[in-house]
């Protein structure tokens, strides 16, 4: 027997924005507790993304997740000694920490600069609709749909 479900958390809104959403996107790219320079450098990164899109940072921020945002992932199922890849679709939650996730990688994988410039290319390479993180998705959306046949796996 599994004991019962962590309850959700609620996250207080950011300062400068007042908003749940980014103040999440902090606490993941903070490293080692380090709150207040994951803040600067979510804030820095916001303020080139304005001025690259010329639209308030919040509203291309939100652009950005919503193209990294994935619908379908799949999870390895074992069933009679044969574990299948089933496509699952992903709750609206987890799709954006999911997309949160992948920007924050694929900008720390850039090289020689410094992360509020690589964070905003990334946003901006994500709002445009195009970028690593968001062919990042395409391949995830791809896999899931060529393994459609194993949907009926899914519980």
């Amino acid at each position: 027997m599994r004991r019962r479900r962590a309850e959700k958390r609620t996250v207080i809104p950011d300062p400068k924005y007042k908003s749940p959403v980014v103040s999440r996107f902090i606490n993941v790219i903070m490293k080692e507790g380090k709150k207040s320079t994951a803040e600067k450098i979510v804030y820095k990164s916001f303020d080139i993304l304005s001025q690259k899109t010329g639209k308030p940072p919040l509203e291309s921020f939100q652009k950005a997740l919503d193209n990294v945002r994935p619908l379908l992932e799949i999870k390895p199922r074992r069933i009679g000694g044969a574990t299948y890849q089933v496509p699952i679709e992903v709750k609206s939650e987890r799709g954006v920490s999911i997309a949160m996730r992948w920007i924050r990688n694929f900008a720390r994988t850039k090289k020689g600069r410094p992360m509020e410039n690589k964070l905003a290319d990334e946003l901006f390479d994500a709002f445009k609709g195009e970028g690593a993180a968001v062919k990042k998705r395409e391949d995830t959306h791809k896999m899931a749909e060529a393994n459609k046949a194993f949907a009926h796996y899914r519980w």
